[in-house]
């Protein structure tokens, strides 16, 4: 019994000096018939595994480098760097069998982008080299080469581009501080131009609103005139036909006496003459005819004048 329970106690002993509980921010590894093997469990024996961090880490480069005509620039750069889980193998590789292998495969991997920045830089003259230039080139190399180092680069960035040669410094500042000038005034002068053919599009966009508006108010007084016009030449020929009826009428009126003498003793001048008549006997009487009842024509006179004789004669 005692032995039992002393090698249970060294059992639990060994058990809780070998395992660890795996954070989540590690990675463990073991060897396996020659291959690499990822742990998913828990816990670990520390002894037999090879703990990783999966934290990235951040890299920051100072590369000393020359353009076309062997002028110095130095570039700096900034690199977040993590272990990548598709290429443990090639970071083993790369860092080797222990707790540092990303550190070890970054190491690397700068001196790689050290060897990219220098050779790209002698390709180009120093007016031509920028900082675009080069994060695209890196980019573009790294995005190949990062596999290889079993590291998956989170992100990079060029964060200055330094002439060592202060008067060519001194001198590229300066134009490229005119060619900004030139390309402000540039850019003024274009402003300047499409604001003034904008208020000319502006002006003659109202003139030409302007004028349609005198336009339609030349067109409405017309029809305005047109319309009085119309309205006065109804009037008269309403005027004209209703003459020509009371002409019409008064023809027909003349033509019917003519035809009936006898009608004339109701008309109003003889109902005016028999009154005068009965009222004195022996008295002359005088029929006062209007130019309103000459307006009848010489032919209702003629009538009357004749109406009248054979009176007299017959008294």
């Amino acid at each position: 019994m005692v032995v039992f329970v002393a090698v249970f106690a060294a059992l639990l002993l060994y058990l809780i000096y070998e395992y660890r509980l795996r954070r989540p921010d590690q990675l463990v590894l073991y060897e396996s018939d020659g291959r690499i093997v990822l742990r998913k469990g828990r816990f670990y024996p520390r002894h037999l595994s090879l703990v990783l961090p999966r934290t990235i880490h951040s890299v920051q480069m100072d590369i000393d480098a020359s353009a076309k005509g062997n002028l110095d620039v130095k570039v700096r750069l900034a690199m977040s760097i993590a272990l990548s889980l598709e290429h443990v193998d090639a970071l083993i590789k790369a860092g080797g069998w222990n707790s540092l292998a990303v550190q070890e495969a970054a190491k690397e991997l700068q001196i790689v982008v050290y060897s990219f920045v220098r050779e790209f830089a002698e390709k180009f003259e120093l007016e031509d080299l920028s900082s675009d230039k080069i994060l695209g080139y890196l980019k573009e190399k790294i995005s190949i080469s990062e596999p290889k180092f079993g590291l998956e680069v989170i992100s990079i960035s060029v964060q200055s581009l330094e002439i060592l040669d202060h008067k060519i410094a001194d001198a590229i500042r300066q134009q490229e501080s005119a060619r900004i000038l030139e390309q402000t005034e540039e850019l003024n002068q274009k402003g300047r131009i499409a604001a003034a053919k904008a208020r000319f599009q502006a002006e003659e966009q109202i003139a030409l609103m302007e004028s349609e508006l005198e336009l339609k108010k030349y067109e409405l007084k017309k029809a305005e005139l047109e319309k009085d016009a119309e309205i006065s030449r109804k009037r008269i020929e309403e005027e004209l036909n209703r003459k020509k009826l009371q002409l019409e009428y008064e023809k027909q009126e003349i033509e019917l006496l003519k035809n009936n003498p006898e009608l004339l003793i109701l008309t109003p001048q003889a109902a005016r003459l028999a009154e005068a008549s009965q009222a004195l006997r022996n008295a002359r009487t005088i029929v006062s005819l209007s130019s309103k009842d000459f307006s009848q024509g010489s032919e209702l006179i003629n009538v009357l004048q004749n109406l009248l004789k054979n009176s007299f004669k017959e008294k």
